[in-house]
């Protein structure tokens, strides 16, 4: 047995090669989160699935928060116009707009409770009812962008950003950052002026994380990006149109089944508890108060743009906690190793920034074209199936639904080796439900430094081999992925990825 010492410099030479290990080291653990949110119809849509996996992390804020197309308005009649160019122009001066409240959260937790007891029978970890209605916190909603007063939210958020828990601290941004910049602001506000800043600004840098699905307001770009430019950016403008309003124009046809009603007829929407019963999808019937462009449930205006009867509407934020979810990707090792959250790179001009676009592409097998939204998309199936089996734990026993299998690298999970020579890729799984089990290995071809291709034999087993090509430089990166499929209904699918370096 190596002794500490010997293990703790092995240690240190293993993350100095792969820099991505220590986060590897701790993605056993549950990732602390925040939610803010505007709450438009598919922010709700989003926190009721966020609901159901939120045994997956630790879910330590929920915050209203507003947005360029959400804000509650000050009481006192004050007008006011967006920052941003299409709302002005929408929009021009408001009151307020738009604005759903601040109780559809505590009224999805209330069903949450009706379904908790038995959710809990088919996996640990999940948070109480009581738990998660008392971090559920109003922010700062009035206006879009509105920043200049410390609110409930903003209090609470700063509040953890100070704490004395090392963990990151993943804040998810549904609508506009506006909170998340105050609870920032009141920080710098609190300490600049004192010795220990430059330790509360180091340790605020390394614990937050914002997860940012588009610009719903100015306060990223006017105060959180030059004044906490260390402070980590995942940054979602291409990738999450697969799942949100515009999905029938990124996703391909093959894959559309999974978001039409018939498919969320049979799978969320009925027969599945009080939760999924108030799941918006297009021509439900439902009017959402407090917002009157929420027009989807009108059947006669869905038909009308082109959506079938409980067709998806979208769940345009879900991304963020995709991201968080341990399938087995490793994604939150290095955001460009791509995973259920999507696949981005680092800035060119920010190092500390995480962003997609035009040039984060992978190939979509069924248009044969390199695609922005295919790093999300790819997933639509496996993704839309776990959903599936989670609507199933609200009101199924045990033994009559289904859970993912469990799978573990038996190679090493960082390998570096030298051009030509042939390795084993070994993995192994079992099943929770004594299901059948699919092996299939394949390369994130995408991903990795080496671009030139790659044969696994044997693919289809649990043992495969590859030869390391003859033309792989030092440093060069292949990723391999173990994907492992169950044979239940809805089959479930769980992963392992094997990273190669040539040396």
């Amino acid at each position: 047995m190596l002794s500490l010492t010997t293990r703790s410099l092995v240690f240190i030479l293993m993350t100095f090669i792969f820099p991505g290990l220590v986060l590897a080291q701790n993605s056993v653990k549950k990732q602390r989160t925040i939610i803010t949110t505007d709450g438009e119809v598919d922010d709700i849509d989003s926190f009721t699935r966020l609901l159901l996996y939120s045994n997956e992390f630790n879910i330590v804020g929920l915050v209203y928060s507003s947005s360029q197309w959400h804000y509650k308005g000050d009481g006192k009649g004050t007008l006011f116009t967006s920052e941003m160019e299409n709302t002005a122009k929408r929009y021009g001066q408001r009151k307020d707009l738009r604005w759903p409240g601040t109780s559809w959260m505590q009224k999805h937790i209330e069903d949450y409770r009706k379904i908790y007891p038995n959710l809990i029978k088919h996996a640990k970890g999940y948070p109480t009812p009581d738990y998660l209605k008392g971090i559920v916190k109003i922010g700062n909603i009035d206006f879009e962008g509105e920043m200049s007063a410390n609110t409930e939210g903003s209090d609470f958020i700063k509040k953890i950003l100070l704490d004395d828990n090392p963990d990151p601290v993943y804040l998810q941004i549904w609508g506009g950052t506006n909170t998340v910049a105050r609870a920032l602001k009141s920080i710098e506000e609190d300490y600049k002026s004192k010795p220990e800043w430059d330790s509360i600004y180091r340790k605020v840098s390394q614990k937050a994380v914002i997860y940012a699905i588009l610009d719903q307001d100015a306060t990223y770009l006017k105060y959180i990006a030059p004044n906490w430019p260390q402070l980590r950016i995942l940054y979602n403008a291409d990738q999450f149109w697969s799942f949100a309003y515009p999905w029938p124009k990124v996703v391909p046809i093959e894959l559309q089944p999974y978001l039409k009603g018939k498919w969320f007829a049979e799978n969320i929407k009925f027969n599945h508890g009080p939760l999924l019963e108030n799941y918006y999808l297009y021509g439900d019937g439902t009017k959402l108060e407090g917002d009157p462009e929420h027009t989807h449930g009108d059947s006669t205006e869905a038909s009308k743009n082109g959506f079938g009867k409980y067709d998806f509407i979208g769940e345009g934020d879900s991304p963020a906690f995709f991201y968080l979810i341990d399938v087995g990707l490793r994604s939150l090792e290095d955001g460009s190793y791509g995973g259920w959250g999507g696949r981005m790179i680092q800035s060119k001009t920010n190092p500390s920034r995480w962003e997609d676009g035009n040039t984060v592409t992978d190939y979509n097998p069924y248009t044969h074209k390199n695609d922005a939204a295919y790093p999300q998309t790819r997933w639509i199936d496996v993704i839309q199936n776990d959903f599936a089996a989670r609507a199933d734990w609200c009101v199924k026993s045990y033994n009559n639904a289904n859970h993912p299998p469990n799978v573990k690298l038996l190679s090493q999970s960082y390998l570096s080796v030298k051009p030509g020579k042939i390795i084993l890729l070994s993995g192994q799984a079992s099943d929770p439900d004594s299901d059948k089990l699919t092996y299939h290995w394949w390369r994130y071809e995408e991903v990795g430094s080496y671009k030139n291709k790659v044969a696994i034999l044997n693919a289809a087993s649990p043992k495969a081999n590859m030869t390391i090509p003859g033309d792989i430089k030092k440093g060069d990166t292949i990723h391999i992925i173990l994907e492992v499929k169950d044979s239940g209904k809805p089959s479930l699918t769980r992963y392992q990825r094997m990273i190669i370096r040539g040396k």
